[in-house]
């Protein structure tokens, strides 16, 4: 297939906490990155989003005396889940996975680095006003249609797919080239939630890049 130029790979927070044996591992989250090379081959622009958190960051339950991981509290934006430390700058954990081979990505877009908000979606903080600027990329790059993989699919996957709606963008995404954390049910929330807004649901070899 021809690449096109005016749709973009984003893939998301493929980093080794989120890997099994990382801090907050997702299941089989490291066998994503060999099908996602495959498919970044497929397209012409590519995005990668790394979490990119300070230490001490308000998401992790450590900085909240007598709460433990999984747990959530109420922040000056809304209702928080407290994570363990994870993807802290310049760790290894919150390194791109070594296997990950996109060298033509031409964006890495950091998250989740401003201290008392935490951030799963590429396009917009959780206060829900705070902006990354990467609508604002894409758009002045042509690009029409995005198509999100990576970690995990029921936080970072889709509230960046959600937020890619509501800022006019074509949205899909590539169903095994995700995994998921499901906690309390969020897998099926959040495949109802993308479904009603209008995103795609695809597998990797029906993508129509």
């Amino acid at each position: 297939m021809k690449p096109d130029p005016n749709s973009a790979l984003v893939a998301v927070d493929l980093q080794y906490d989120f890997m099994p044996g990382g801090a907050l591992a997702v299941p089989d989250g490291d066998a994503v990155v060999p099908l996602v090379n495959r498919l970044a081959r497929r397209f012409a622009n590519v995005v990668l989003t790394q979490d990119w958190h300070p230490p001490h960051h308000a998401s992790f339950a450590s900085s909240h005396p007598g709460k433990k991981p999984f747990d959530t509290i109420r922040l000056a934006y809304g209702e928080q889940v407290l994570w363990p430390d994870h993807c802290v700058q310049g760790t290894s954990g919150a390194a791109l996975h070594e296997d990950l081979d996109i060298p033509h990505a031409q964006l890495v877009i950091r998250k989740g680095y401003h201290p008392g908000v935490d951030s799963y979606s590429a396009f917009r903080e959780a206060d829900r006003a705070t902006q990354t600027g990467l609508a604002g990329y894409l758009r002045e790059r042509g690009i029409e249609r995005l198509y999100f993989c990576g970690l995990a699919t029921d936080f970072c996957v889709a509230w960046s797919a959600l937020d890619a709606v509501r800022a006019g963008f074509a949205v899909h995404v590539i169903d095994d080239a995700c995994r998921a954390i499901d906690l309390r049910g969020s897998l099926a929330q959040a495949w109802n939630e993308m479904a009603a807004a209008g995103v795609a649901r695809h597998a990797a070899d029906k993508v129509p890049a």
